[in-house]
């Protein structure tokens, strides 16, 4: 009770400061007459009263524009200021906003004695003709503002019988003054209660703390499952040397009563001790009679764990998984298609990510197989902007790696589903980011580089490349990549040689910009096209050799040599190869060269976060849909380990940013 009284007189102010605030009167006297019956102390108010108001700065500049006939400035406040449902649902502010349009309509005609301007004034009446066609139409069929429907279509409103009253000073002082009470009523000039902000403060504090607290406990169990297998192991190896040791004291024993120990015996020893270390075939090569050699095998085993000892991560129930992703909820979906492309990325390389990747593939995760019209891969053409945005970042996760993009390329409709989302995608958005970057991937494939520049994918990326200022570091070096792998084709040099001109003129933008990392592409590209006579002699007509010698001065050594080829290559008279024209005939797939890189973009600005009590993730994944094991060791592909040519010359085989970065 104490602690009450302490605060008691600064509560019942919060009280009268709310009451006050949400104009309950009746209730603000009834409570003031009590509290001083009970001869309880009220402060003085903090805030200003509504009774007391004074004009907000913002309608100070309401009136400033209404009296200068500022039109533009006024009605841009009007609409932030008054909200939407005050100017659509209230008679009163859909009046005054009428007989407003007709003040700024008429405003050139009152205040300038001479002519107005014509071309300012037809403005004026358009913009007001534009508001009667529309929100001004609720009111046409009201006697009072029928006549003023006319006034667009009036050549002299001044002269005019029904329109003279407007030009009248009393007319704008009347209207300026329903204006200003108008304001005074509608925008309160007053500071929000400190009872109100308590309570948004305190509930937006509380939601924060039990989100934090919720991660916190997601990693807490993650941790414990991660300490748990550790003890486990622990205590089986505690349990195995204790009956070793056992063993070994009874050796000892008999040694010293002359018994020897036979090397069979110390292996078989051996092999118990680090079973989990060495493999028994291993165990059963070494050589016990040398000294030494067990000591050395202990050292060994204690030594920190290998990135073999990963464990493999749990079996899923893939139909059921498929089945909800294609009738689950929008946010289930999501969410499903989150913690799938999480497996992938945040795996280990070797084993463990192979493993997850065979499961995917072996279970046809995407459809990539099936026929059916509801397909997972349809996911691609939802009506959620998070489900197509996380359907673009898995597959872009697939495409990563080599074994991936065999399973993709199977599907003789994915190419064409995903060109038709970049096209239709805002360039802003991650799900267009992560589109590029697969198809990208994907042009390290003959049979799929062949469709895209069939397709006419080049002249799409030499138009987007145009202008680079919407584009993210990720999508220019995606987009300029992507180009450089299909022009590396004679079918894509024939298509650059059609618009040489317009291709020319954007890579030479481009070798200038300020992201350096697309440099070796754009030389790549250059060097690629310069292979065709007329692009050659269209680059000399355009002057292409002073350019690149404009960027020998300012390149670095790598970059100066590339151009020093470049131009070579723009200057040779060698005439277009015949082998190099019939490389499109090899439609076989040759063999594709390893690389598998994971970028840290595909997880970047994950716009799903899971509530109180969501599963997310891996915990989603295991607690929903775990599965029988079913992990079976498959082989991966030999892959082409690729060829590592010198940096010297520009890029002539197809590479995806991450793996160039990283070699």
């Amino acid at each position: 009770m104490g602690d009450v009284l302490a605060y008691e007189a600064e509560l019942l102010g919060l009280v009268r400061e709310y009451l006050d605030f949400a104009e309950f009167e009746e209730t603000l006297k009834v409570f003031t007459k009590e509290c001083k019956i009970k001869g309880k102390t009220l402060p003085k108010p903090a805030g200003v009263s509504s009774r007391d108001s004074k004009t907000l700065p913002v309608q100070k500049d309401l009136l400033t524009a209404f009296e200068n006939g500022e039109q533009k400035v006024f009605f841009q406040l009007w609409e932030e200021h008054i909200s939407s449902s005050v100017r659509d649902n209230e008679p009163v502010a859909q009046k005054l906003e009428f007989y407003l349009h007709i003040h700024f309509a008429t405003y050139l005609l009152k205040h300038f004695m001479g002519k107005p301007d014509k071309a300012e004034l037809e403005e004026r009446i358009s913009h007001f003709k534009a508001y009667l066609e529309t929100k001004g139409a609720a009111l046409s069929q009201t006697t009072e503002f029928l006549p003023f429907y006319a006034l667009p279509f009036v050549p002299n409103p001044m002269v005019h019988p029904s329109f003279k009253e407007l030009f009248q000073d009393s007319w704008t002082l009347d209207l300026r003054t329903r204006l200003e009470k108008f304001l005074s009523l509608t925008l309160k000039a007053r500071q929000t209660p400190r009872l109100l902000n308590l309570f948004k403060e305190n509930g937006q504090c509380n939601k924060e703390m039990l989100q934090h607290l919720h991660q916190q406990l997601v990693e807490s169990e993650h941790r414990t499952m991660t300490y748990l297998k550790r003890f486990n192991k622990m205590q089986a190896d505690y349990h195995n040397l204790i009956g070793v040791t056992a063993e070994l004291v009874d050796s000892l024993e008999a040694t010293v009563n002359g018994k020897m120990i036979t090397p069979e015996y110390l292996q078989s020893v051996c092999v118990r001790l680090f079973s989990n270390q060495i493999r028994q075939s291993v165990a059963h090569s070494i050589d016990f009679t040398r000294p030494g050699t067990a000591s050395t095998m202990l050292r060994a085993s204690l030594a920190p764990v290998k990135m073999q000892d990963v464990p493999l991560l749990p079996s899923l129930d893939y139909e059921k998984l498929k089945k909800d992703l294609v009738t689950g909820s929008d946010r289930l979906k999501a969410f499903l298609l989150q913690a799938l492309r999480w497996r992938l990325t945040t795996s280990y390389p070797g084993e463990q990510r192979d493993t997850v990747l065979q499961a995917y593939i072996s279970n046809d995760l995407l459809d990539c197989h099936s026929n059916c019209q509801r397909s997972v891969l349809k996911l691609l053409h939802s009506k959620s902007e998070v489900v197509r945005q996380y359907m673009a970042r898995l597959i872009n996760a697939f495409a990563s790696l080599a074994e991936g993009r065999v399973y993709l390329s199977q599907n003789p409709m994915l190419l064409r589903m995903l060109e038709e989302r970049l096209k239709a995608e805002d360039k802003d958005s991650l799900t267009w980011e992560n589109v590029l970057g697969a198809l990208q991937k994907f042009s390290l494939r003959r049979a799929l580089q062949s469709a895209m520049i069939k397709d006419g994918l080049i002249f799409w990326l030499v138009d987007v490349l145009t202008d680079t200022d919407c584009l993210s570091d990720y999508t220019l070096e995606y987009s300029v990549a992507l180009l450089m792998n299909l022009c590396l084709r004679s079918a894509g040099k024939k298509m650059c040689a059609r618009i040489a001109n317009h291709v020319l003129k954007v890579l030479s933008d481009l070798l200038g910009h300020e992201n350096h990392e697309i440099q070796p592409y754009v030389n790549g590209t250059l060097y690629s096209i310069l292979a065709i006579p007329s692009v050659r002699e269209e680059a000399r007509a355009m002057g292409m050799e002073e350019i690149l010698r404009c960027f020998i001065k300012e390149g670095n050594a790598e970059m100066i040599r590339q151009i020093e080829f470049i131009i070579k290559q723009l200057n040779s008279e060698e005439p277009l190869n015949d082998s190099i024209v019939s490389d499109d005939e090899e439609e076989e797939e040759d063999e594709e060269e390893d690389h598998d890189i994971m970028e840290a973009d595909l997880d970047k600005d994950e716009v799903l976060q899971p509530q109180l009590g969501e599963l997310a993730g891996e915990k989603l994944l295991t607690t929903e849909y775990l599965g029988i094991m079913t992990h079976t060791p498959k082989t991966k592909k030999k892959l082409f380990p690729g060829v590592h040519q010198s940096t010297d010359e520009p890029l002539q085989r197809p590479v995806t940013p991450g793996y160039h970065r990283t070699v």
